[in-house]
């Protein structure tokens, strides 16, 4: 594993830790791992390590004011970020792999709003798929049981005041999702208020960007995940309108588990059945339309 920073158009720094597959291994790939809302690269180091051990360069990263790219003021407090910047910050990372990697096909694994971003991409065309995991659309009705019980409270009572008393959500005091900056998570607020999460909150710019996406989508559906439902993921995957898309649902009684849920699929317990099947699930992504694995 290398760490690096790399500049964002706009000069902001990020983090971005790059795993080689060993050297005389064959290249299978690139792959770019696009994290979850509030969750830092370490948390799928080990997933990467295997991945480069499968013969894929892999990047991981945090979006700015996250993690190891944290504001350069030291405070998330008049930090400006949104989740068009953390897009951008997935383009960085992209034109950063693609450089190291040549014309080998660039995969993206997208762990819920890492697989909300991809259309919003520059560098969508790059893309040879999207393997989509435990995401959804957001939108506050199609959330799992759990979490819709107290998300209206998250959405009217926490982020508001507390944005406003700190100049920034202050996840971490209160136990969810951890510290984001304002603009992040209100603007994410204004996306799951909408029955089509970022295509309807945005409008038609945001739209017709996600149906100019070509690249392949898989997305994995997870029958215990807190979060979302399949419902949720349907929604998200139809954004990619003119996308070749499909959902395959996932038990934990599937790979012999008690729980997998939303964060799951990173464990290494799952090292020899969810990591095995995602060479099998790139592989299906880097096929030509029609073919299968």
């Amino acid at each position: 594993m290398n760490a690096h920073t790399l500049a964002a158009d706009d000069g902001t720094p990020l983090s971005v830790r790059f795993f080689e597959p060993a050297e005389g291994d064959a290249r299978r790939g690139a792959v770019v791992i696009g994290g979850a809302m509030g969750v830092r690269q370490d948390y799928y180091g080990a997933f990467a390590e295997w991945l480069a051990q499968q013969g894929y360069r892999v990047a991981t990263f945090d979006y700015r004011g996250m993690g190891e790219s944290p504001p350069l003021a030291g405070t998330l407090r008049g930090f400006r970020a949104d989740l068009f910047d953390w897009a951008a910050d997935t383009d960085t990372v992209i034109e950063a792999l693609a450089a190291r990697s040549g014309d080998t096909p660039i995969y993206l694994i997208g762990h819920s709003l890492g697989a909300q971003l991809p259309g919003l991409l520059r560098h969508r065309d790059r893309l040879s798929g999207l393997l989509s995991i435990a995401a959804g659309s957001g939108y506050w009705r199609d959330n799992a049981p759990q979490l819709k019980r107290m998300v209206l409270y998250f959405w009217h009572v926490l982020v508001p005041v507390g944005t406003a008393l700190f100049g920034y959500f202050p996840g971490k005091r209160i136990g969810k999702v951890g510290n984001l900056p304002k603009g992040v998570v209100l603007q994410w607020r204004k996306w799951c208020m909408h029955p089509r999460y970022h295509v309807g909150a945005e409008g038609a710019a945001v739209r017709e960007r996600f149906a100019a996406a070509r690249f392949p989508v898989v997305a994995l559906s997870i029958t215990d995940d807190e979060l979302m439902t399949e419902r949720g993921t349907q929604v998200l995957i139809d954004c990619y309108a003119n996308a070749p898309r499909r959902i395959e649902r996932i038990s934990p009684v599937d790979v012999q588990a008690r729980r997998i849920g939303h964060f799951g699929f990173f464990r290494k317990q799952f090292q020899s059945t969810l990591w095995q099947r995602t060479a099998h699930w790139l592989d299906e992504l880097g096929l030509p339309r029609g073919a299968t694995a």
